[in-house]
């Protein structure tokens, strides 16, 4: 968007002057003009503008082929909707291993409580069967007692060597689940990241979809057009220009020794013919510059023979049109406020 000089509004007024009167100043019209440029890439499928148009501000005066956009925005939606779905699966997954975790280590804490019981049975099995050989030393007890009590060691033993193998088993079970649940939370941060950069993607297709659509940004009327429905356009490549010619400005000179009579909200009269006639509109001094400036090739001032002069702008209501822009105009100043 290049913005040029501001106009704003005053009251309108249409009074004579007299033809032979001297003006204190000279100027030209202008107004603020607003170029309305693309903001995506594509074929301009549709383009509402015609020169000398009248536009609201927010107007829909266009549109992009938007399909490209389109498609990337359903890729995107495809790829939140699927990393979403991940979530919910290691959501759903996550209980079923806690439990199956929970009972593995129920089972180890229950395999070494048995091993325990194995154990108390093996010290209580070791010291009869060496009870039962001193009893055999002393021919207290006989060979058939010794080996009942050798052989309850031996199957205590092998209970105990295979209840520590369960205990292992049972122990490796905790750790897998244990890992498996490490595996499913990495599963899901991941798919979280996931959905966040599909939902970032989604965004911002949707941004570029809403720049397809061409919308008038300021009430004016349109100056200039530069595209044409049907045309290929770029990002930032101008489609049209428009100005608010309700209010315009009229930018002028005046020499130093004018400028002490000049100040900012001073009533002033802008004159100009209209057929026949020469007509007064009314204006107020809007800004005076603050530094000086050789004066311009096309502008006269009330002494030409002044080097340097000082711009001032004069803000004119032009609701009824009388002014265009670029039209030169006298200034008449009138007493300071």
């Amino acid at each position: 968007m290049r913005v040029w000089n501001v106009g704003m509004a005053a009251a309108l007024l249409v009074t004579g002057c007299s033809r032979g009167e001297v003006p204190d100043a000279y100027g030209n019209v202008e107004a603020i003009e607003v170029t309305v440029s693309a903001e995506a890439a594509g074929r301009l499928v549709s383009f509402d503008v015609r020169e000398g148009q009248a536009l609201e501000a927010g107007a829909v005066v266009g549109r992009i082929n938007p399909s490209e956009l389109e498609l990337q925005r359903q890729q995107a939606n495809e790829q939140r909707a699927t990393s979403e779905s991940r979530v919910d699966e290691t959501d759903r997954q996550r209980p079923i291993v806690e439990a199956q975790g929970a009972a593995a280590a129920a089972q180890v804490d229950a395999a070494q409580a048995q091993h325990a019981a194995i154990a108390s049975q093996l010290e209580i099995a070791r010291r009869s069967l060496d009870r039962t050989k001193r009893l055999v030393e002393q021919q207290a007890a006989t060979t058939q007692q010794l080996d009942q009590a050798e052989r309850e060691v031996r199957v205590l033993e092998d209970q105990s060597r295979a209840q520590a193998a369960q205990i292992t088993a049972y122990e490796r079970q905790v750790a897998v689940h244990a890992g498996q649940l490490a595996a499913l939370d990495s599963q899901r941060r991941t798919a979280t990241r996931q959905v966040s950069s599909a939902s970032t993607q989604v965004e911002l297709v949707e941004d570029r979809l809403g720049r397809a659509t061409v919308i008038n940004p300021t009430v004016g009327t349109v100056l200039t057009t530069y595209a044409e429905a049907g045309e290929f356009v770029q990002p930032g490549q101008p489609l049209y220009t428009i100005a608010n010619l309700a209010v315009v400005d009229v930018r002028a000179y005046v020499s130093e020794p004018q400028l002490a009579s000049v100040q900012v909200s001073q009533p002033v009269q802008v004159t100009l013919d209209v057929g026949s006639e020469r007509q007064a509109l009314p204006g107020t001094v809007s800004w005076i510059a603050s530094e000086a400036q050789f004066t311009p090739t096309p502008v006269q001032t009330r002494d030409e023979r002044a080097d340097l002069v000082y711009a001032i702008k004069i803000r004119v209501d032009n609701s009824r049109g009388l002014l265009k822009l670029g039209m030169p105009v006298d200034v008449q100043f009138g007493q300071r406020p």
